[in-house]
This record gives structure tokens, C-alpha cells and sequence, in this order.
């Protein structure tokens, strides 16, 4: 995959902090794009970030997941479930649009615009390495766990 240069952006995240894309530089950056809070697979897929989360702190790894959720909703969701990182909200649809991540989906019969489940993955230069789009939860961490192991 060629490497892409994404540019500066800055989201709102939980702990009252503030994401800015380019502070992340320095350390492997792990950014997950995922539907909604408190949906199967979302949930699923958090766990599954916080059960790997230590093996991803041993490699330096930063870790964010992004929907277009509220604070409020990210808060809620983060404490019931324990995860270690934060969540970004992206409300606005910024760092969806740069990311290409909205797509028109089927749910339930009817075409619903929405997040398509993606992940990106960016070396300490922040430059992005790799891309999964459209992933299905089961064994997707622990690839992407894998993928980070080969940027040492």
C-alpha cells in the first residue's frame, strides 16, 4: 500500500483532553474508525482493543477509536466497558472525510449512510503504513497487533 500523509486534525476526546493528530507523532498510532457505542460489534471490537491493549503499550503503540458518537455517549461507553484508551468524537465527520471511512450501508433492507468499520495503523513518523476497511471483528486486533510487531 502506498503511504499516505494525512494532515493535521484535532477531535475532542474523552478525559477532557483533546486529540491532535500531529502530537501523536513519535510512537507507532494505531486509529480505529467503528459505527456506534454500545452496538455487538462495536463493543466486540473495543474489548477486543482493550484485551490487547498491554501487548500494544509493550510496542509503544497509541491506540484511538473514532465515531461520530457524542462525549457524553464516548464516556458512557468507555466506562462501561474499562477501555484504557480514549475515544474520539467526530461528530462534524472530520476525520471521516479524511479518512474516507462514510459509506452508504444496507441495514435492515433500507441504504443508511454511515462509518465503515476501518482501521489505520502510522509509524512513528506518522506516516500511514497500513489500512483494513471493511473488516469483520474476529482475529482483525490481533492482526493489526501483528502488523505494529513489524514496524520495530
Amino acid at each position: 500500500m502506498p503511504k499516505k500523509s494525512i494532515p493535521d486534525f484535532e477531535l475532542p476526546a474523552t478525559g477532557g483532553t483533546t486529540f491532535r493528530f500531529i502530537e501523536q507523532r513519535g510512537r507507532p498510532l494505531v486509529i480505529y474508525f467503528y459505527p456506534k457505542d454500545n452496538t455487538p460489534g462495536c463493543t466486540t471490537e473495543g474489548q477486543q482493543f482493550r484485551d490487547f491493549y498491554p501487548q500494544f503499550q509493550q510496542l509503544e503503540c497509541a491506540i484511538f477509536g473514532v465515531s461520530r458518537d457524542s462525549l457524553k455517549s464516548h464516556e458512557n461507553f468507555k466506562s462501561k466497558l474499562h477501555f484504557p484508551f480514549e475515544l474520539l468524537s467526530d461528530a462534524d465527520e472530520l476525520a471521516c472525510k479524511i479518512f474516507e471511512v462514510i459509506k452508504m450501508k444496507n441495514m435492515y433492507g433500507r441504504k443508511v449512510r454511515g462509518i465503515e468499520r476501518s482501521t489505520f495503523v502510522f509509524d512513528s513518523n506518522g506516516e500511514m503504513q497500513r489500512a483494513w476497511r471493511g473488516i469483520k471483528v474476529p482475529g482483525h486486533v490481533q492482526e493489526v497487533l501483528d502488523f505494529v510487531k513489524t514496524l520495530r
